[in-house]
């Protein structure tokens, strides 16, 4: 049985000192929003927590898929590679990232370099770019493919991008790993369905992301960003993948979303006959340690456009 725990969307904080040549760019939107509304559900403490109590799960691999930081200052991505280095040894943590992380032209650049250990592919020892996504590490008999859709976009926008030149080296990574008989698990920021977040913050390439994952396959797809503890599913030939979300790392219990959870993914069997169950744990109350929200198998996934689960 290999466990896999998976959290997203940890905006970690506070902010560093702000100057306003910072400000001087879209970030002036992000910060304003980070003194009326993140400062406010986003805590530390709650990561804290939701960090301890995963560990305690003794999970095999964590996956992160995204949004480590709010506005990208340097500051920040020099933060959150401290805080990696707390979660995990890079080997034992994947990463990918969000649209906070490329909040500003620039920004990927430096958080390629800074958290490189944690996004690179198995035997990658030169500097990664966009054009290294997506990436492959294998552990065991599960294979856990990195895709990236952050890019810089205008104020008031969070959209994610999909584009040909990655998807034709996802489809080639899906391909060999299934030929290999690997449990195959992509991770990646926004979702890749429709309708699971505003149009302003979804992903351009859903449809381009679906036929691949469809035509190549793919036994689960982890996704961060909407904030929300979500179960989609897209149509293969061979069955329903599951698209699975995960609630805010770092959001406190009042909130407008729930309160900060993690998923477990356990995994067992062998190709064709894989036996899969999410467990989420999170809040349910302010001053209270995770607990087990609900479970659920994977291994049968329903045809639905949209499963939202609030707790």
């Amino acid at each position: 049985m290999f466990r896999l725990a998976h959290m997203s969307d940890v905006h970690l904080g506070p902010l560093p000192d702000v100057s306003y040549r910072d400000l001087a760019s879209k970030r002036v939107v992000g910060y304003i929003n980070w003194q009326r509304n993140r400062r406010r559900h986003m805590h530390d403490a709650v990561i804290d927590t939701i960090v301890a109590d995963l560990k305690a799960q003794a999970p095999d691999h964590i996956a992160v898929t995204g949004d480590l930081v709010n506005l990208a200052l340097d500051g920040e991505i020099e933060m959150a590679r401290l805080w990696l280095e707390m979660l995990g040894a890079p080997q034992d943590v994947s990463v990918v990232p969000g649209n906070h992380d490329a909040y500003v032209p620039g920004a990927f650049g430096k958080v390629c370099r800074l958290w490189a250990p944690w996004m690179n592919g198995d035997g990658i020892n030169h500097p990664i770019d966009r054009d290294t996504f997506p990436y492959l590490r294998v552990r065991g008999n599960i294979a856990l493919i990195g895709v990236s859709t952050a890019r810089a976009t205008a104020p008031f926008m969070a959209n994610g991008f999909f584009r040909e030149g990655q998807a034709k080296r996802l489809a080639k990574l899906l391909t060999e790993t299934g030929r290999l008989g690997l449990f195959r698990v992509v991770m990646i920021h926004h979702p890749p369905v429709r309708n699971a977040v505003s149009q302003h913050k979804r992903l351009f390439g859903i449809r381009r992301f679906q036929k691949i994952v469809a035509r190549n396959g793919a036994e689960l797809v982890l996704h961060g960003h909407s904030h929300e503890p979500s179960l989609y599913s897209i149509a293969s030939g061979t069955g329903r993948i599951p698209v699975v979300g995960v609630a805010a790392a770092g959001q406190s219990p009042g909130g407008s979303h729930p309160a900060a959870q993690y998923n477990l993914i356990d995994i067992g069997g062998e190709a064709g006959k894989w036996q899969v169950s999410l467990t989420r744990r999170g809040l349910t109350g302010s001053a209270i340690p995770p607990t087990d929200l609900e479970t659920i198998d994977l291994t049968t996934v329903p045809d639905t456009r949209k499963r939202l689960v609030r707790t």
